[in-house]
């Protein structure tokens, strides 16, 4: 096998490709996990309830 530019590129753009929708699923499965419902919901909340003053 002749180790090549055109080579390298294939294969990084097919293995990229695969790395990425990977990527995709595993960053999806941990925002729909049931375990993480809660650390979202209070992030979610805690984001407004400390900081939702006017400046004096």
């Amino acid at each position: 096998m002749d180790l090549t530019h055109e080579t390298l590129v294939e294969a990084a753009k097919t293995w990229g490709l695969f790395y990425l929708i990977g990527f995709s699923l595993c960053v999806l499965v941990y925002t729909f996990w049931p375990a993480n419902r809660e650390r979202f919901d209070r992030a979610k909340r805690n984001i407004l309830d400390e900081d939702d003053q006017p400046w004096t």
